[in-house]
């Protein structure tokens, strides 16, 4: 049998030629084929399949690509930033800042990136980041996304504006590791509503989202008068029992004073740290908080009740100039402390930029924009394949900078230039 056969249609490839792979992992497939691989093997199945992919590989192209089939409302909405976008630009030049210093010869024949978090084993120290109103960039939505990620077992992050609701996206995973995340409503009885039916559908954190009280100056979204949110379904709000009390009619019926009213509820511009201390009465899951950036607010957010925090300027979506999310996590993780795990979002595009976050401190890392333009390019499988190109050179890169654990990457392997 053909080499090619061997790793694609198999994936068990010959002694001689990965007599020195790394240890196998194992997802399934949509189908429910297990496949056994190390994620750098996914190279050789690129390498060695019969035809050339028809999706790209390299992130830039891979938005090119998506940017020529989306509307332009769709593109400027995932890729657009506040103002003059100029946080984008901090999150991206923050990065090219910390250089790896490659070690050589440690025999990292045997890699290992699973990492524990809140009490579960996960197979990477990755998750699917939050990312609303997914149908506007292709019909499936969430559900492909979230099926992309079950495949590959790696958490997905729904978002409470998601296009697909808390059950149905549910249902898509089946038992695979899912979190909720939360913008806090103005409506109490409505917070409580979305975090117990998070715990009932089987999802594991909530994720409350604390720096989009209001939404950013976005100056490409305010030139085509596009905010997807009023425009409506909001999946979430459209289901649930406390917000369709809030109703005169259902919003079929009369989706304008739906949207009205999602519009009234959405966020509440008063909440203070005490507030989060309220949310645990609410639900049993543990709580993480995503949007900090200073020290001081990582010890309030432990203090108030948080069991992880997120490090995040919400991808430069909302404050202009704000510092960028990586040059925030050394004083974070110092005020932290080992309290609770944090993890970082905002500008990773690559699995070198992982790398760095993770030798930083960071315990896992959320992946947003890249997967939405597989997202729009070819739907589950698109998402799919961002992913595993994604792991293939995270772990590569751990594995030519001479590390075989999360635990074995830490400052020391970083330079700052």
């Amino acid at each position: 049998m053909r080499l090619r056969q061997l790793i694609v249609a198999k994936r068990t490839p010959p002694d001689r030629f990965f007599d020195r792979s790394p240890p196998l992992q194992k997802y399934c497939d949509t189908q429910g084929e297990e496949i056994v691989s190390a994620y750098a093997d996914f190279q050789y199945e690129v390498y060695l399949a019969e035809d050339r992919s028809d999706l790209p590989f390299d992130v830039v192209e891979l938005e090119e690509r998506a940017r020529a089939i989306l509307t332009p409302q769709g593109y400027s909405y995932v890729a657009s930033g506040a103002a003059t976008e100029e946080t984008m630009k901090a999150n991206a030049e923050s990065f090219r800042r910390w250089r790896i210093v490659p070690r050589m010869l440690r025999d990292v024949a045997k890699r290992d990136l699973s990492v524990e978090l809140l009490g579960s084993q996960l197979p990477a120290p990755v998750l699917l980041s939050p990312v609303g109103v997914q149908s506007i960039v292709h019909p499936a939505g969430e559900a492909a996304s979230a099926r992309a990620a079950a495949s590959l077992g790696i958490p997905f992050v729904l978002s409470s504006v998601a296009s697909v609701n808390i059950e149905d996206v549910a249902a898509a995973m089946g038992d695979s590791p899912r979190w909720f995340q939360l913008y806090w409503p103005k409506d109490p009885e409505l917070t409580r509503s979305f975090v117990q039916r998070a715990e009932r559908s089987g999802y594991s954190a909530i994720v409350v989202t604390v720096d989009n009280a209001l939404v950013g100056w976005r100056t490409r979204d305010l030139a085509l008068k596009y905010l997807p949110f009023l425009l409506g379904p909001m999946a979430n709000y459209f289901s649930d029992p406390v917000f369709l009390a809030g109703l005169a009619k259902p919003p079929e019926e009369d989706v304008d004073a739906a949207v009205f009213h999602f519009a009234g509820v959405f966020a509440d511009m008063s909440l203070t740290w005490s507030d989060l201390a309220t949310l645990p009465e609410m639900t049993r899951l543990p709580i993480l908080v995503k949007g900090v950036t200073h020290p001081d607010d990582a010890r309030a957010a432990i203090d108030n009740g948080a069991d992880g925090v997120v490090v995040s300027n919400h991808g430069g979506r909302q404050v202009d100039g704000a510092i960028a999310a990586l040059d925030a996590l050394p004083e974070v993780i110092a005020a932290v402390s080992d309290r609770v795990p944090v993890l970082f979002d905002s500008g990773i595009r690559s699995g070198s930029d992982a790398f760095k976050a993770l030798s930083l401190g960071a315990r896992a890392v959320l992946f947003g924009r890249p997967y939405l333009w597989g997202l729009a390019l070819a739907g589950e499988r698109g998402v799919r394949h961002v992913m595993r190109s994604f792991l293939a050179d995270l772990d590569l890169t751990f594995a030519l900078s001479g590390c075989r654990t999360v635990a074995e990457c830490g400052p020391d392997v970083l330079r700052r230039v």
